[in-house]
């Protein structure tokens, strides 16, 4: 375990994406030969701020006001809403320092927070070009459609595992609008934005956690339903175990863990080509462990008495583990 170096905003300064992890051995040859180029710190950045700038460009063209928001944020105070929000005592493992999205601080910076909503609505859009900029949305009431399908009644107190800016609460109090939803995240740069956001979209959220999805110190259960929004993906498997039993030690009797995640069986990952699943990973550093994990096995394993799955997007899956009564 490391200790954080959490500390409020004193500025902003650019950051710059570590260099990729070499692919397996057996990869294809265009995969090597790209991780190659992208393992030179001078074309890694060279490439990361084209790939940078075409999504801010096609967010711009949807609609979605990148530039605009990012300003309106960085100009709000946060030391006082970080006061608020954060454990200056959390300690990370080495895992929640990788570097991920193209951010060298992955999750724990101003940047991938303040970007994090525009760069959601962008990125989603090629799920839903029909959604355009609302494409996020979009991802997420499918999602929310295949809890109302899959849960047995509709659950009194929720905990949105991996909360980020708040975007899963507020879809979950909108699905749900008669239950207590509580936010956790590992970032608390996430949590101040998530606090900030929530006060211009209505409050309702009861509360925000600053922890770990796999040690939250939240008492047992408490929750019918433990949320988990594409939060899997970005594990090492170890860790995933991990929260797997965390969640269901969190369930009350009769609750539901729900994992929302990329589908590794759908065929678009089936046929991608391997150049740009290279691509895909050099900003995922635990997708492979991810693609290769056998969920519903492992939610047995963790305890849990039923699992269902079913597709809630092109590209992602529900996967609904519960606890019998």
């Amino acid at each position: 375990m490391e200790h954080s170096n959490q500390r409020p905003p004193e500025g902003m300064t650019p950051t710059v994406a570590a260099p990729p992890a070499p692919t397996t051995a057996g990869a294809a040859f265009a995969s090597q030969a790209i991780n190659a180029l992208l393992s030179v710190r001078p074309l890694w950045q060279v490439a990361k701020w084209q790939a940078r700038s075409m999504m801010i460009r096609r967010a711009e063209r949807l609609g979605i006001p990148w530039s605009a928001t990012v300003t309106e944020l960085r100009e709000v105070d946060w030391a006082p809403i970080w006061e608020s929000v954060v454990d200056p005592a959390l300690a990370y493992p080495a895992n929640y320092r990788a570097s991920f999205h193209g951010y060298e601080a992955g999750h724990l910076s101003w940047e991938a927070a303040f970007e994090f909503e525009v760069a959601s609505r962008a990125v989603h859009s090629s799920l839903y070009p029909e959604a355009g900029a609302h494409s996020d949305r979009a991802l997420r009431d499918g999602y929310q459609a295949a809890l109302l399908a899959a849960l047995p009644q509709a659950p009194a107190t929720i905990l949105d595992l991996h909360c980020t800016v708040g975007l899963g609460c507020f879809a979950l109090r909108r699905a749900f609008p008669a239950a207590a939803v509580s936010g956790l995240d590992f970032s608390p740069h996430y949590l101040a934005v998530a606090r900030h956001l929530e006060a211009g979209r209505g409050g309702g959220i009861a509360a925000w956690h600053h922890a770990l999805p796999e040690t939250t110190g939240l008492p047992s259960g408490s929750f019918d339903l433990v949320s988990a929004f594409l939060l899997l993906h970005e594990m090492p498997q170890d860790t995933t175990r991990r929260i797997l039993r965390e969640a269901r030690r969190l369930l009350k009797p009769g609750g539901s863990l729900a994992v929302m995640d990329m589908d590794p069986s759908c065929s678009a990952y089936q046929t991608m080509p391997a150049p740009i699943l290279t691509l895909l990973k050099s900003t995922e550093p635990y997708l492979d462990q991810y693609f290769s994990l056998n969920l519903e096995q492992e939610l047995r394993d963790a305890g849990f008495d039923a699992v269902s799955s079913r597709p809630c997007s092109p590209r992602h899956r529900a996967v609904v583990a519960s606890v019998a009564v």
